[in-house]
């Protein structure tokens, strides 16, 4: 098991560093405004967050849509996560990163935990779950509902700490994309 884990992560890393070498983009990039739900989710350590509030933050944050037993894009977009903490070092601390499950059903505080730590994520990366309900009507604030968890979307959002707007990139992108989209929103 520990063997398939460390493969999905050394071809997630391939992928995501060759992307990076590529000097087209390969997402898509769009400016946007989202009203998020006053709902409460579950972290990985099973404390209830007040989602609205957790995002209205100092910091940049990113959302991402995932579930634990994914095999296609989420361990893509979790070693983005990964990469982009291990690449900033120390200034990790200054961003926010919340993977939230589409399949709140089967990933409990646990399989968040475990998850994370497969990915070895440092203090300021949260896995979010809660009721179906809630998790959907996050989903349908970001425009990022699906019915169906193996249609979701290669999908990164970043709030901009300074207004509150946000970032909408579809498609997989390297940690190098994800440090130059931060700091645009930063400037």
């Amino acid at each position: 098991m520990k063997r398939r884990q460390a493969l999905i992560i050394l071809v997630s890393i391939v992928v995501l560093s060759s992307q990076g070498l590529a000097a087209e983009k390969k997402y898509q990039r769009t400016a946007e405004k989202y009203s998020v739900p006053d709902v409460s989710l579950v972290n990985q350590d099973g404390k209830k967050i007040p989602f609205k509030s957790y995002l209205e933050t100092d910091k940049p944050v990113m959302v991402e849509f995932i579930y634990a037993t994914c095999t296609t894009i989420c361990p893509v977009l979790s070693a983005g996560f990964a990469n982009l903490q291990r690449k900033m070092g120390a200034d990790a601390v200054k961003i926010r990163l919340i993977s939230i499950s589409i399949d709140p059903e089967n990933d409990t505080p646990q399989v968040m935990k475990d998850y994370l730590k497969k990915y070895t994520a440092s203090p300021g990366w949260d896995f979010l779950s809660g009721k179906r309900e809630d998790i959907d009507s996050v989903m349908r604030s970001f425009d990022a509902y699906v019915a169906n968890k193996m249609y979701h979307l290669p999908l990164t959002l970043i709030r901009s700490p300074a207004d509150g707007s946000w970032v909408r990139i579809k498609g997989l992108m390297g940690a190098a994309d994800l440090q130059d989209e931060l700091a645009q929103i930063t400037k």
